[in-house]
Parts: C-alpha cells; sequence; structure tokens
C-alpha cells in the first residue's frame, strides 16, 4: 500500500518477548506513522509476533511518516546493507522560523520576516548537491563523550558537532506551497539529515526554517508501495499474517552481487571455511568482481553467506541460515 504524505500517528505498544516467538526470516516494510519513534514501531511488530527477533534498518525521526524496513531473523545480518542503500525523502519547509530541534516538534528559536522566491531557491540547490559538510542537529543520536546529542540538548548543555560529509545524490523543488511554505525531494546516501538540509537552505537564502513535514519513500530497494499500515496488522493475540507480507532476506542485498556456490562450497562456507576459486571454472565466476568485492553467496535461489572475496579466496563474512 503506497503512504500517505500526511499520515497519521498512532501510540506505541509495549514489547513483551516470549520464549516460543515464530521464527520469521524476511522484512517487513512498515508505513511508519508519525508522533511515533521508529524503535516503538519495532516494538510493536514484535509484540504482535510473540517477540520474533527483529531490527529497524534507518532510524525516522518521530515526526516523520514513510518507509521503514523491519527485519527479522536472518534478515538482521543484512541491516547494514539495506542501511547503506539510496534514500529517498520528501519534506515541506516552514520559511521564517527556527526551531530547536529544526523541524516542527521544538520549540520556536528565532523568527525571520524575509521569504525566498522559487528561482532564488533553485539557484540555492546546486550547492547542497553532491558531497557537502553537513553539521547534524542539535537533537540528534549522535554520541558525544558517551552521551547522546539530544540527551545534552534537552539538559541545556547542547554539543558542539563537527561538520561530516554527507551526499545529496538529488535535490529538487518540487512545489511554492504558499508564502511560507515549499516542498522538496531529496535522494541521499547514508548519514544525511533532512532537518540540517532545511535548515541550512534557509540560512543560505537569508531566512530561517525548518521541516514542518517529512516522508520517506524509499530505502535501499525498498519502496513506499512495499509498505504495510502498522494498523493492519491487528492486535496482539491475534493472526497478523506477518509472515506472509515479508520480503526476502536477500531483497536489501539487491546492490551486492550474487555468486553462485555448489553444494559442497555451501557447506564450507556454512561452516566458516574459506573456499579456493582457483579452477578454470572459478576464474569465470569471478571475472567481473574485484578483489575485496562482498558478494551473496548462493546455493540454487537459497542465500548461503555474505562473503568477500580475497586473493582468489571467498571468505564468509556473515552466514545466512535459512
Amino acid at each position: 500500500m503506497c503512504g500517505n504524505f500526511f499520515a497519521a500517528s498512532a501510540a506505541a505498544v509495549p514489547m513483551r518477548p516470549r520464549r516460543n516467538a515464530p521464527k520469521l526470516n524476511g522484512w517487513l516494510i512498515v508505513d511508519k506513522p508519525a508522533g511515533m519513534t521508529s524503535t516503538a514501531v519495532v516494538n510493536r511488530v514484535r509484540a504482535l509476533t510473540q517477540g520474533a527477533k527483529a531490527g529497524h534498518a534507518g532510524t525516522l525521526d518521530p515526526l516523520a511518516t514513510g518507509v521503514l524496513p523491519v527485519a527479522f531473523g536472518e534478515a538482521t545480518k543484512t541491516v547494514a546493507y539495506a542501511m547503506d542503500g539510496l534514500k529517498t525523502y520528501q519534506f515541506r519547509v516552514r520559511w521564517g522560523e527556527a526551531r530547536a530541534t529544526d523541524d516542527a516538534d521544538g520549540a520556536v528559536s528565532e523568527t525571520c520576516e524575509a521569504r525566498p522566491e522559487a528561482a532564488a531557491i533553485r539557484q540555492a540547490l546546486g550547492a547542497f548537491q553532491g558531497v557537502i559538510a553537513q553539521v547534524p542537529p542539535a537533537y540528534s543520536a549522535i554520541k558525544v563523550a558517551g552521551e547522546r546529542a539530544y540527551d545534552l540538548a534537552r539538559a541545556d548543555r547542547p554539543a558542539i558537532l563537527a561538520a561530516r560529509p554527507v551526499t545529496i545524490h538529488r535535490f529538487d523543488l518540487v512545489a511554492i506551497v504558499d508564502r511560507d511554505h515549499a516542498d522538496f525531494e531529496v535522494v541521499a546516501g547514508k548519514g544525511a539529515y533532512m532537518r540540517s538540509l532545511a535548515r541550512d537552505l534557509a540560512r543560505a537564502l537569508g531566512t530561517c526554517g525548518h521541516i514542518a513535514v517529512l516522508r520517506r519513500t524509499a530505502v535501499g530497494a525498498f519502496r513506499e508501495c512495499d509498505a504495510i499500515l502498522i494498523e493492519t496488522l491487528g492486535g496482539a493475540g491475534e493472526d497478523t499474517g506477518v509472515a506472509h507480507k515479508l520480503l526476502p532476506v536477500e531483497t536489501a542485498l539487491a546492490d551486492i552481487p550474487a555468486l553462485a556456490v555448489t553444494g559442497s562450497e555451501a557447506a564450507h562456507l556454512r561452516s566458516g571455511e574459506a573456499v579456493h576459486l582457483f579452477r578454470t571454472m572459478d576464474l569465470d565466476r569471478i571475472r567481473d568482481l574485484a578483489d575485496g568485492a562482498m558478494v551473496c553467496a548462493k546455493a540454487g535461489n537459497k542465500p548461503v553467506a555474505l562473503a568477500r572475496l580475497e586473493g582468489g579466496r571467498l571468505h564468509p563474512v556473515r552466514i545466512l541460515n535459512l
């Protein structure tokens, strides 16, 4: 089901792990509602699945809605690869008003009279594409001397956060909604904060601003139309049908080359042993792979392991017990 840019909010449900939790493997793509943390979404899904092993790929702010991939079982071993994928966001900037959190959830910290015109906005966007230096929001999960930045900010001890390189692949003005609001779409790499992007764009345009609405529409291979509304899963004790809604574990590995292995090679990899690839038929298999490449080793159509090719040997990195 495709989500709505202005999705409704929902309350979190406590997690209740159980010993007889089902063994689920795969990805559930949740359309996260506004007003709910990403962790609360995972906890709710775990409660509905009797505590099945789960984790999410890429935190969304409570204000944000949209694509939140939830990994179950062996899919949790591929979370890092899902998080490395490109992410697409849609957001609305509110001009003339800065907020402590750089989004509508924070207190107003500054107001400005200036309002940018469409031509000026489009001209400014070029400076925010490619590899840019970005200072994360004061209210972020980044650790400073062992403490989360948002905890320091809430205690009136905001940390001075260093700029870090992030990659913005595309930053488009979608619409001028009215004098105070404009809509944008962004495709970004890992670690980019949309709140910082909106804040800094406003500053570059001679005003201040914050994100009023934020929606994520894609994470790597996971798309908005893969996402389901959490309320459609039912309540605790009901047959949620989660198992039938899961995408395969390897969906998160769409950008990683697949390498076919034999049954005996699969057995070695599952045992944590490296496989030698020096025969002529082996060289044909790995001809297009660079030394150090990460691959998804498959026996038949079943993923066996995430493995690294080094010096003619295939070394298992994460074994997938499917």
